[in-house]
């Protein structure tokens, strides 16, 4: 077993996006051959309806997927094929945008006014780039949950983890996406697949990873095998970590557990050429996509 060190830990900084929706991104907009294949990862949690009721109205997308989990509140969404539905809390939707679509997401709080999910993006490989856009929405009670003796529990959104298999498929970047909590003082060692790029998402409760506070990951991991752990390296809420190369990684829990996401995948290993909700391989398609979208046809019939 080679356990994956963290290569940097950061936190999620705030923004806007849409029609005024506060949120913290945890990355995106940078690099994209940091955590190739994934270019964004938004965390949208607010209790103050003021500051999402307004959603992220029509916009298109080309080249890339987006993924959509919904832990508290709903989120309506709608699209240029003629899709509508809702996403509820524990719900899934993976949208692969191919050669363009319109959407829309318009989110709503529950009860007390709460929303909180995630936006993963996802490159699509050249081939890809122009295939036809398609939806899939999972409800909660189909995604599988795996209870562990001792009290880890594991949702398997996407991927196959210990002997689970999550409900969405045929995605390009052939992804793990699981969403992980580990009670207070358990440590867990978790397996990745070695030539996946990784990273873990903690949003609730802190964890130390092993290597954390050590680019080599030699002082922590060593704390993390122990019997002690210096709570000063542990992760905490909308922290990201990134992980090095090896096959597992180690986590001990916090006082108060640790809930992060966990989410690898195949790095596709192209250019890119990127702007807004458009991500191709080179500046001449990118600018041929603005293009179609000013003189209006963005939006292709199927193949």
């Amino acid at each position: 077993m080679s356990i994956r060190p963290v290569k940097s830990t950061s936190q999620a900084q705030p923004t806007m996006e849409g029609a005024g929706v506060h949120l913290h991104r945890a990355f995106g907009f940078a690099d994209p051959t940091e955590l190739d294949p994934f270019l964004l990862l938004d965390d949208f949690r607010n209790e103050d309806p003021s500051k999402y009721a307004n959603g992220f109205p029509w916009h298109p997308h080309r080249g890339i997927e987006t993924i959509t989990y919904v832990l508290s509140g709903e989120v309506d969404h709608a699209d240029s094929l003629g899709n509508q539905g809702k996403l509820r809390a524990g719900d899934v939707q993976w949208m692969t945008s191919g050669r363009g679509i319109l959407h829309q997401e318009m989110p709503k709080g529950n009860a007390s006014g709460q929303m909180h999910g995630f936006q993963l993006w996802a490159n699509l490989p050249r081939d890809l780039k122009m295939t036809d856009p398609r939806y899939q929405d999972v409800e909660a009670k189909e995604i599988p949950l795996i209870e562990e003796d001792d009290g880890t529990r594991v949702k398997v959104i996407v991927g196959s983890f210990w002997g689970q298999t999550g409900p969405v498929d045929g995605i390009a970047a052939d992804p793990q996406y699981l969403d992980v909590y580990v009670p207070a003082g358990v440590k867990k060692t978790l397996p990745v697949d070695t030539y996946r790029r990784a990273f873990a998402y903690v949003f609730e409760g802190a964890g130390a990873f092993a290597g954390a506070s050590d680019p080599t990951g030699v002082l922590l991991e060593k704390e993390v095998m122990g019997e002690e752990v210096n709570i000063r390296d542990m992760s905490g809420n909308r922290t990201l970590v990134r992980f090095d190369t090896g096959d597992s990684i180690t986590v001990q829990a916090g006082e108060e557990g640790v809930r992060f996401l966990l989410i690898s995948g195949k790095p596709i290993e192209e250019p890119v050429a990127w702007h807004g909700p458009v991500v191709m391989n080179t500046q001449e398609e990118l600018q041929q996509a603005f293009k179609e979208l000013r003189n209006g046809t963005f939006i292709r019939p199927a193949h």
